[in-house]
């Protein structure tokens, strides 16, 4: 989610990586456990919520013995002082999400120099080590949610693109993805880009100004569901363009996270589809990974037993978990995390 733009100094990030699941965690060096520190990089979206309900489930059945969480709230500065405060209350091993992948390198720097291993979830820095990165493959929600548009307007019309920040990798990857898939397969589609920081005030300010311009936008791209979609269905309510699916002048809509309000969205015809981030699958591989690592134990690249694959990256290794496309078909299958979380 959004990248604050801090230089900061440091405090967070790993060790050990060079090697992963696919059942080879046999090796121990004897690390032999530890408390285990966890940031939340934000708690205003359903999707993080979500996500930590999950991680407090886990700590709760023992997964780890984890300090009390902290929260960054999109701040880098923030996440290098809490992570110093983990650190200082005695963590062995740090679970985090820096929304920032550039300036969280001189952090891991010091992780790795205190032999502290980071798993980190949801995005991958750009630099300094990490035991694990715990995401689902970003370029694949691009591409999906490009084929799902294209089909349904049958290669024709125009669509809106709700990107997220371009300088983080999940924006990129997912805007980049998007682009090429559109460009090869659907030319005859328009597409407008409107980058939006993660911020849904700004995707609902930068759509209304674009449904301004060119009444035919038929289809809108939502990179991340738990920022726009309640200020986008306001907004197409305000302006009267929200149509029931099926419905002349309904707006196809794709979305990425999988929130269970997106998927009552789904159900009562707002939306289309959505690619369902698995907060839940985020939440315990994050841990299970950080009680590897402090178990010492040596992963490497290959596929899971979890229908993901490890893959090496130049800072570590990634588990790239899958995330499935949702839509009426299939909105009320009982293993999509949204169907299984307690409602509160």
């Amino acid at each position: 989610m959004t990248r604050i733009r801090t230089t900061g100094t440091v405090a967070c990030a790993v060790l050990l990586a060079a090697a992963a699941l696919a059942g080879c965690n046999r090796e121990s060096n004897g690390a032999g456990g530890g408390k285990v520190g966890i940031d939340m990089p934000r708690t205003d979206t359903d999707f993080w919520n979500s996500y930590q309900q999950y991680l407090e489930k886990g700590i709760d059945d023992g997964t780890v013995d984890a300090l009390p969480l902290s929260n960054s709230q999109n701040d880098i500065a923030k996440l290098v002082a809490n992570v110093q405060a983990l650190t200082d209350q005695g963590a062995k091993a740090i679970v985090m999400a820096p929304q920032d992948t550039g300036a969280i390198s001189s952090t891991l720097d010091q992780l790795k120099e205190k032999k502290i291993p980071v798993v980190s979830v949801d995005t991958r820095p750009d630099a300094g080590e990490v035991y694990m990165v715990v995401r689902a493959d970003n370029r694949a929600y691009g591409t999906k949610a490009c084929e799902y548009l294209g089909k349904q307007l049958g290669g024709k019309g125009r669509v809106a693109e709700l990107q997220g920040d371009l300088s983080s990798i999940n924006g990129r990857d997912r805007s980049e993805a998007f682009a090429s898939c559109m460009k090869e397969k659907f030319p005859g589609i328009t597409v407008h880009e409107l980058p939006t920081d993660w911020k849904g005030d700004v995707a609902s300010a930068k759509l209304q100004s674009l449904l301004a311009q060119h009444k035919d936008v038929d289809g809108i791209y939502m990179q991340a569901g738990g920022a726009f979609l309640q200020p986008t269905l306001a907004l197409l309510e305000q302006k009267k363009r929200l149509k029931p699916a099926g419905s002349n002048g309904h707006i196809t809509i794709i979305s990425n996270d999988g929130i269970p309000e997106e998927l009552d969205a789904i159900r009562s015809g707002k939306i289309d589809a959505t690619l369902s981030q698995p907060a839940d699958l985020y939440a315990k591989y994050a841990l299970e990974y950080a009680k590897a690592a402090l178990d010492g134990k040596k992963l490497k690249p290959g596929k899971t037993g979890h229908g993901s694959e490890i893959v090496k990256i130049k800072n570590g290794l990634e588990d790239q978990l899958p995330a499935p496309l949702v839509t009426k078909e299939n909105v009320d299958d009982k293993t999509l995390w949204a169907n299984q979380l307690e409602k509160k």
